[in-house]
């Protein structure tokens, strides 16, 4: 099983990025798929979950109305698009790929993670 994370960079602060995860060698249309976050001296944070078919999305309140999880299962790609960026928002991002429904934690499977840096 591989998750492919990509779409990182540099990127000035109220600027936009859009990650991707490309998942091989599972049946993605069965994963629930997540997105976490870990900043430098941190613990890893969740920052988004979409359900299978991509009609539920969940996020923590704290990134509500700025991030947007999405998916396309013929594709195999879960993205986030990350609008009005802040310098907090710097952190590697990773996605995650989950069988039983977990929104949080536990996920099975896990990407290598792609870093975003927002400049101030």
């Amino acid at each position: 099983v591989q998750l492919q994370a990509s779409g990182g960079g540099l990127v000035q602060a109220g600027g936009s990025l859009r990650l991707s995860c490309v998942v091989s060698g599972l049946t993605f249309s069965s994963y629930h798929m997540g997105w976490f976050r870990q900043a430098p001296e941190k613990e890893r944070e969740f920052v988004a979950r979409i359900n299978k078919s991509g009609s539920s999305q969940y996020y923590p309140d704290s990134l509500k109305g700025r991030f947007t999880i999405s998916r396309d299962n013929a594709k195999n790609t879960a993205y986030l698009q990350m609008n009005s960026l802040k310098p907090e928002d710097t952190a590697v991002y990773y996605c995650a790929a989950d069988y039983s429904g977990n929104i949080e934690r536990n996920y099975d499977y896990w990407g290598q993670g792609t870093q975003v840096t927002v400049s101030s």
